[in-house]
């Protein structure tokens, strides 16, 4: 019972390290580099994970669309957003920019899924997109800092990032709804790497300096977030208790920011703090009465 209390918790808080970990992989490897290597390792993981389960392979049109689920759940979205942390997107904003998710869901579900928007629910999306702008003034308007251009655009292929994962949500509960997770999730990387492989060797040296430290951020990323985190999202479904996990969704933004303070020493400025709240607020009142259904569908 303890488990089944705190696994939610757990797993917001395994998933905030991710962007921490971008920011620090970016310190000894080449984003898409690295995340190259994170897809064959976590591929190769979990492929063993469904030999000693002994997990039941989908037919081949559900192969196909895992591997397609894959180029957005994982290649773009953690190509854009670990290429904009790289490029100087603090790892702060970037994880408020990930709150942005729920809103956007909520935005694509009239034309996607014929869902109509409450008034309530347009007023979150109203506050969610002026929380990020809040968060995100100082680091364009700031003159002692970078061009407008240099920040705009890593931040421009951040909200990018998130729009593929929202894309990639939608289309998994669409067309992924059955068949076992872990052979699924095994495909969704095999579709990653054929997203990430390609960018690395047109746009990078290959360049990952093989240090303790590299090597350390590798293996969290590939069993602490990959392995870890998508573990106990299977516990979470087994159990029943993904809308708990949803609930929680919203205690994000504010993690990584305390995260990123702790790890680089990112300023917990007045505008992060207030557009996180507000951030917060909308995705709040943008999924409140429909968390629970979107997450158990």
């Amino acid at each position: 019972m303890t488990l089944d209390r705190s696994a939610p918790a757990i797993f917001v808080l395994l998933w905030s390290t991710g962007w921490v970990v971008a920011k620090y992989a970016a310190l000894h490897s080449e984003p898409f580099t690295f995340l190259g290597m994170r897809y064959a390792l976590s591929a190769l993981a979990f492929l063993a994970l469904c030999l000693v389960l002994k997990a039941k392979w989908p037919d081949r049109a559900t192969v196909l669309r895992a591997i397609y689920s894959g180029f957005f759940l994982h290649g773009f979205y953690l190509g854009g957003l670990w290429w904009a942390i790289a490029n100087g997107v603090p790892a702060g904003i970037s994880g408020i920019i990930a709150a942005l998710q729920p809103l956007m869901t909520a935005m694509a579900a009239p034309f996607l899924i014929g869902e109509r928007l409450q008034p309530t629910q347009k007023f979150g999306l109203l506050l969610g997109f002026l929380g990020i702008a809040i968060a995100v003034s100082p680091k364009l308007f700031d003159p002692g800092s970078v061009s407008l251009v240099h920040a705009a655009v890593p931040l421009a292929i951040n909200l990018l990032a998130m729009a593929s994962v929202t894309y990639g949500t939608i289309y998994q509960k669409k067309h992924l709804h059955s068949g076992d997770l872990k052979a699924i999730a095994t495909l969704q990387y095999v579709g990653a790497l054929i997203v990430t492989v390609p960018l690395a060797l047109a746009f990078e040296r290959l360049h990952f300096d093989g240090t303790a430290q590299a090597f350390a951020a590798l293996a969290w990323s590939v069993f602490g977030l990959s392995m870890g985190g998508v573990g106990l999202l299977l516990y979470l479904i087994r159990r029943g208790q993904v809308s708990r996990a949803a609930s929680l969704i919203y205690l994000m933004p504010p993690t990584v920011a305390i995260e990123a303070f702790i790890a680089f020493g990112e300023p917990l400025t007045l505008p992060l703090i207030s557009g996180t709240i507000v951030v917060v607020t909308g995705v709040y009142l943008t999924n409140r009465k429909s968390a629970v259904r979107v997450a158990e569908a």
